[in-house]
Formats: structure tokens, C-alpha cells, sequence
């Protein structure tokens, strides 16, 4: 799917220039002229990139750059600040308020363009990288060898252990009843009491404590059962 770039430019001529460049480049260009217009096409719709000009008609595009930063759904987004003012002072200034990069007019149609090719690598890189070293899930449960792991570590448990905590891991969240606890674990063994169940889930929690430096996943709620926190 090509990239979608919101080109923020109030100069026609400028904007006529920019979007052919980036529309042979691949990319899918939507203009708006005004810092109004644009933040009601973000609202409208996700982007991939956002070109954005400085000085315009209702406003500074380094205030809706500041805006982006301060939002969790638009803080990594991408953007190129295009500006007239191409003092040191004022490339500073649009990077630190959290420009990706920042080019000046006049500029080269073809340099515009690799920049924006880069910018997109460099946040697809990001993406996979972030993908790739996302943590594993907290619990594994492995029902055919009827095994359980907590963080990549398996637990040492007995059958009616394993069945326990697999019935609290299904329902995580939700309280159960020492009674569904004791169905989920000992089936129709008329011998098997509430005490029964208590005494498993002391144990339990003692191996899943050591397995995570202390911290409590089982919670009781007095009357009512247990509860695995996640």
C-alpha cells in the first residue's frame, strides 16, 4: 500500500510543485492550505508522513508540530517542515520542538523527495524493530503437554496445580468461586473440599512468586474466590 502524506501548504504554486514530486515517488498527497483543514484530515484519517509549512494563514505550523508531539497517536509521526526561513536559529528551533527534518525554500523538488523516502525507512525500521523485540506473552499456557510458563519460564506443577491456574488464566480478571475451581481441578472427587482448594492455591502462589521476584498474581476476595491479577 503506497504511503499517505498530508502536505500542510497555503502557497498553490508550492503545493503544485510538492505533490507532483511526491505523487512520482509513490506516495498518495493530500493538500490542505490551512492548520485548520489539516487537523481535521488527521481526525479523519491516519498518515504516514506530514510536510508542513511554517507560516500560514491561521497560524504557525510549529504550533500544530507541538501539538502532534504532545499526542500519544501522533508522536512518532513523521514530519519534514518546509520554511522560507532557513536561518541556523530557525532550523533549530523546528527540531527541537520535535521536526524530524527540516528543508528550505527554495528547494530542490528531487531533494524533497529523497528526504521523504528516508524519513519513511527510517520510521518503517522503527516499526519492525519495535515489532520484532516486543516482549513475549506473561503466561504460556501449553494445553496438549498440560504445562504452563511465566515469562518464558515453566512452572513446576502438579496436575490439579496446572488445572487450577489454567482455569484462572482463561478467566483472568474475573473472580471464581472456590466451588468452579473445584470442579475445573478435581471433576466429581466427592472427597475434594473448599479447604482443598485453598491448600492448592497456597502452593501456587508460593511457585509463581518465585518465579517473578515476589509479585502477587492471585487475589482473594473474601465470600466470593480467587482471582489471577494480570
Amino acid at each position: 500500500m503506497p504511503a499517505r502524506l498530508l502536505l500542510l501548504e497555503d502557497d498553490p504554486a508550492i503545493a503544485r510543485t510538492v505533490a507532483y514530486a511526491l505523487e512520482r515517488e509513490g506516495l498518495v498527497v493530500t493538500h490542505s492550505l490551512l492548520v485548520h483543514d489539516a487537523r481535521q484530515q488527521m481526525r479523519q484519517q491516519p498518515f504516514d508522513l506530514l510536510v508542513l509549512d511554517v507560516g500560514l494563514p491561521d497560524g504557525s505550523g510549529l504550533d500544530l508540530l507541538r501539538e502532534l508531539r504532545g499526542a500519544p497517536a501522533t508522536a512518532t509521526l513523521p514530519v519534514l517542515v518546509l520554511s522560507a526561513h532557513g536561518e541556523e536559529i530557525d532550523r533549530v528551533l523546528g527540531l527541537e520542538l520535535g521536526a524530524d527534518d527540516y528543508l528550505a525554500k527554495p528547494f530542490s523538488p528531487r531533494e524533497l523527495g529523497a528526504r521523504v523516502k528516508a524519513l519513511l525507512r527510517r520510521a518503517s525500521a522503527h516499526t519492525a524493530a519495535t515489532a520484532t523485540t516486543a516482549p513475549a506473552p506473561l503466561f504460556h499456557d501449553d494445553e496438549a503437554g498440560q504445562r504452563i510458563s511465566l515469562r518464558g519460564q515453566p512452572l513446576a506443577l502438579t496436575r490439579r496445580e496446572y488445572r487450577l491456574l489454567a482455569c484462572l488464566l482463561r478467566g483472568a480478571g474475573r473472580i471464581h468461586s472456590r466451588d468452579a475451581l473445584l470442579a475445573a481441578a478435581w471433576g466429581d472427587d466427592s472427597e475434594s473440599t473448599d479447604r482443598t482448594v485453598d491448600t492448592h492455591v497456597k502452593t501456587l502462589r508460593a511457585k509463581l512468586r518465585e518465579a517473578d521476584a515476589g509479585r502477587e498474581y492471585i487475589t482473594t476476595h473474601r465470600g466470593m474466590g480467587y482471582c489471577l491479577e494480570l
